[in-house]
C-alpha cells in the first residue's frame, strides 16, 4: 500500500476511544431515507405544543419523517392526529402550517369534506356513489399522546411504549419518574419562540446537545452562569445531576442576574439547578428553577434541520408582561453558537478524513449511547 493510500484512510479508534458514526452517516440521502422510515415514522415525535391547537376547528401541519400529519382539535375539546391526505385522490388537505376551520376539513379539489374525527362526510354526489364507503375513507389516524404540554404523534401501526421511550428518557437522565413533575410543564405557557434554520445534518445537532466538552470554547455566557461547564462534562454525563449556578449567580439569565423565582413545585434541592434531557429522536428539555426551554427538531434533509424552541414560563409571569428578554438571551446565544459550530462540522463530513469518522473522548461517551440507538433502528 502506497504511503498516499496509508494517509487517505482514517485509522479506527484504539483504546478506550469510542468511534462516531462514519461521516457518509450526516451527508447520504440514502442514509436520511433509512431514517426517516425507520426513526421518524416508528418513534414518537413532538409534532408541536398542545397551545398550538388551542380550540376546536384548530390545526397544525407538522412533517414527520416526510409524511405530512395534521394534529386537529376535535369539537368535543380532543387532540386528533391524521395523515394530511385526501382519501380521493391524494390532494393535501391544509397546506398552511396552522389555521382553523370551523366545523370541517374540505380537500379543495373536488371537495371531499372530513369532521374533525376524521370521517368522511360528505363529497359532491356521495349518495349516488354507493362503493364510497364514509367510515372506510375516512383519513388516516395517527397515534397521538400528550404529555409535558406537547402533542406527541407516532405513524407505526404499532407504536414503541411511549413509558418506556419517551417517559423514559426522562426519567433515566433524572433518576427517577417523579422529578420532572415538579416544573409542570404541561400548566406553563409560551413566553417566547424562536426557530431555527440549521444547515447540518440532525445528529450532529444532538451529538452537539449532549456534550460540553465544548462549552468552555464557544460558550462564554452559559460557563460563566454555570461554571462546572467548562470542565467539560455535560449535565447528561451524570444520572440525576444538575449543573449548579455559580455563587454569584442569582437567574438562569445573560447576565446572571434577576429571574421570575422558582416555579411553584421546584424545590431546594433542585433550586439554582440546570437539567438537560435528549429525548430521542428530536427533543431537547432544558429545566431551570423559573423555566423550562423545549427544543423540538423537524430534519427536513440530510444536511438540513428546523428546530423550534419554546421559551416556557408560569402564566403569571407572562400575563403580566414581564421583561422575558434577559432571560431567552442566555439560551438564545448558546442555540446560535451551537448551531454554528455544526453548521461548521456538515461540509467537513464528506471529507476523506472523516470517511471513517471521528471519536469521542472519555467525557463523550455518554454519546455512544445515541450511536447505538441509531446503529440499532438503521439496522431493524
Amino acid at each position: 500500500m502506497s504511503s498516499v493510500e496509508v494517509h487517505s484512510q482514517q485509522p479506527e479508534p484504539t483504546g478506550s476511544l469510542i468511534p462516531t458514526l462514519p461521516g457518509s452517516h450526516y451527508t447520504d440521502p440514502a442514509v436520511f431515507e433509512l431514517e426517516k422510515s425507520r426513526i421518524f415514522q416508528r418513534h414518537w415525535f413532538a409534532a408541536a405544543r398542545s397551545s398550538d391547537v388551542p380550540t376546536p376547528g384548530s390545526f397544525r401541519n407538522v412533517d414527520v419523517g416526510g409524511e405530512s400529519v395534521l394534529v386537529v382539535r376535535g369539537r368535543d375539546g380532543a387532540l386528533r392526529a391524521f395523515l394530511n391526505v385526501c382519501r380521493h385522490r391524494g390532494a393535501r388537505l391544509c397546506v398552511e402550517e396552522s389555521g382553523s376551520v370551523r366545523r370541517s376539513l374540505q380537500c379543495p379539489y373536488h371537495a371531499w369534506t372530513y369532521g374533525l374525527d376524521g370521517k368522511l362526510v360528505a363529497a359532491p354526489n356521495l349518495g349516488s356513489m354507493q362503493d364510497v364507503d364514509r367510515d372506510e375513507y375516512g383519513l388516516i389516524g395517527v397515534h397521538l399522546r400528550e404529555w409535558l404540554g406537547a402533542v406527541w404523534v407516532c405513524l407505526a401501526d404499532e407504536p414503541p411504549s411511549f413509558e418506556e421511550t419517551v417517559q423514559g428518557a426522562v426519567t433515566v437522565r433524572l433518576g427517577d419518574d417523579t422529578t420532572i413533575d415538579r416544573w409542570g410543564i404541561e400548566d406553563l405557557v409560551v413566553g417566547r419562540r424562536i426557530t431555527y434554520d440549521v444547515k447540518a445534518n440532525w445528529k450532529l445537532i444532538v451529538e452537539n446537545f449532549m456534550e460540553c466538552y465544548h462549552c468552555a470554547t464557544i460558550h462564554p455566557e452559559l460557563t460563566e452562569v454555570l461554571p462546572e461547564f467548562a470542565d467539560g462534562y455535560a449535565a447528561q454525563y451524570y444520572v440525576g445531576h444538575g449543573a449548579e449556578f455559580a455563587e454569584e449567580v442569582t437567574g438562569f439569565t445573560v447576565d446572571g442576574q434577576g429571574g421570575f423565582g422558582a416555579l411553584a413545585g421546584v424545590d431546594a434541592e433542585h433550586d439554582r439547578r440546570y437539567y438537560a434531557i435528549t429525548i430521542n429522536p428530536q427533543v431537547f428539555l432544558n429545566l431551570v428553577p423559573d423555566h423550562v426551554i423545549f427544543h423540538r427538531m423537524y430534519p427536513v434533509a440530510v444536511d438540513r434541520t428546523i428546530v423550534e424552541c419554546d421559551w416556557l414560563y408560569a402564566q403569571e409571569v407572562v400575563d403580566s408582561g414581564a421583561d422575558l428578554s434577559a432571560s431567552v438571551e442566555l439560551f438564545h446565544r448558546v442555540n446560535q453558537q451551537d448551531f454554528d459550530a455544526c453548521e461548521r462540522c456538515q461540509p467537513a463530513m464528506s471529507s476523506r478524513a472523516y470517511a471513517n469518522g471521528g471519536v469521542l473522548v472519555p467525557s463523550e461517551h455518554h454519546i455512544g449511547q445515541f450511536r447505538d440507538w441509531v446503529t440499532a433502528a438503521l439496522a431493524d
